[in-house]
């Protein structure tokens, strides 16, 4: 099955020197997933998670959040859009002919064409057993701390064994959207931080522009999830199918469900663990897939798959091992900082670490560093998932490798 069906033409698209508050309105509309970023040529795209995973200043340029997504052809098969999606990190992709931008693809136009046919496989199969969890009580300064330290984008809330809620990531993505200085002057004309106006009226100081926002910011960060996490919340079974939990998720207008066994939270499920569970009918033989090659300066893919042999020396059955290397726009004597992120499907659960460095060894040497200390740790990811033979996916989706 190919993308061509769903490839959309209607898609939000800014300029590099847009100022980063605009995105954050941009992202307001819950449709709105990611934006390309296209100045007299395409450079990349902005996703909510790349807006939310770190703080920015609202008159910073969205130049210096492109990510540099792989592009696609507009035959690319359904499976390999969603491997590039989850390797990217991105849930938003666009789409060439040439040298043309045409549309985009997003996750949820993926699962979308294959909800009828995800009825073959339960959320046992796909969802994540290893959650991590807060307490009504947690602050939601708290909260953002523990987003950024396991790279996750949802956190059930549990009191007493039972799930009353679960906070997003992009539920708070307007916080990391707000000045973290004092108060500086501000413009003469009395405007806040995403350009309002400020009335005389209003009891704020016309002069405090968006710096006078800090006590606001700082209220925010102290208040309780309680007040500000999504309730009442859908869960879900291990024996559901994934049609039925892709269902759940677009009629909440969410992207996780959390599992539950006699009323007590188990795991998550997410969209992404749905793309996951796409490109795994092809089970059974190990693959060292790199994106980002030509970044690539001072060190060569089959010393990469060394690494990666190397990993595998600790018995872990690796089942294949992804490598994606970004580029960032700092320099070191003409050498570019790179952020390198790895993510191994092992027969002992999923493990994900990045690493930033000067050249592609120095940033490979670092997530691999980071790896081997949480495979010593054994910090797993969905210890549940490990992948059937080749056979049971062949069963499960023929319909994928038929088309």
């Amino acid at each position: 099955m190919d993308i061509a069906a769903i490839v959309s033409r209607d898609f939000v698209e800014f300029a590099p020197d847009t100022r980063v508050s605009k995105l954050a309105g941009a992202f307001d509309d819950p449709d709105v997933k990611g934006v390309v970023v296209r100045g007299e040529d395409f450079e990349g795209v902005v996703t909510r998670r790349q807006l939310a995973t770190s703080h920015h200043q609202p008159n910073e340029k969205i130049g210096s959040l492109v990510w540099h997504v792989p592009r696609l052809d507009p035959n690319a098969d359904v499976r390999e859009v969603a491997q590039l999606m989850i390797d990217s990190d991105s849930k938003l992709l666009p789409v060439f002919e040439g040298e043309t931008l045409t549309g985009v693809v997003t996750a949820d136009d993926v699962l979308r064409a294959v909800e009828p046919f995800l009825d073959a496989v339960t959320v046992a199969h796909a969802y994540t057993a290893d959650i991590v969890t807060l307490d009504p009580e947690t602050t939601v300064g708290e909260a953002l701390n523990a987003f950024r330290e396991h790279r996750i984008t949802h956190l059930p809330v549990v009191e007493e064994e039972s799930v009353v809620g679960i906070l997003s990531l992009y539920d708070v993505t307007a916080l990391t959207v707000r000045s973290m200085s004092g108060s500086q002057g501000g413009d003469a004309s009395g405007t806040d931080a995403f350009g309002g106006g400020i009335s005389e009226s209003s009891g704020r100081a016309r002069g405090g522009g968006y710096g006078a926002r800090e006590g606001e910011l700082e209220r925010i960060l102290d208040l309780p999830v309680r007040d500000v996490m999504a309730s009442p919340i859908r869960t879900i079974g291990r024996d559901e199918t994934l049609d039925v939990a892709v269902e759940e998720m677009f009629d909440v207008g969410g992207s996780a469900l959390v599992v539950t066994e006699n009323g007590r939270p188990t795991g998550i499920v997410t969209k992404t663990d749905v793309l996951d569970a796409l490109t795994w009918e092809a089970g059974g033989s190990r693959s060292v897939q790199l994106y980002g090659a030509d970044l690539l300066d001072d060190v060569s893919y089959d010393d990469v798959v060394a690494m990666i042999d190397k990993l595998d020396d600790r018995n872990l059955g690796i089942i294949d091992a992804k490598i994606h290397l970004h580029e960032h726009d700092e320099t070191l004597r003409g050498t570019p900082l790179l952020l390198a992120r790895i993510r191994l499907h092992t027969d002992r659960g999923q493990f994900i670490a990045s690493g930033e460095g000067y050249g592609a060894r120095h940033a490979i040497n670092e997530a691999r560093d980071v790896l081997e200390r949480r495979i010593r740790d054994e910090k797993t990811r969905g210890k549940s998932k490990k992948h059937p033979d080749a056979a049971f996916w062949e069963k499960r989706f023929g319909w994928l490798l038929e088309e």
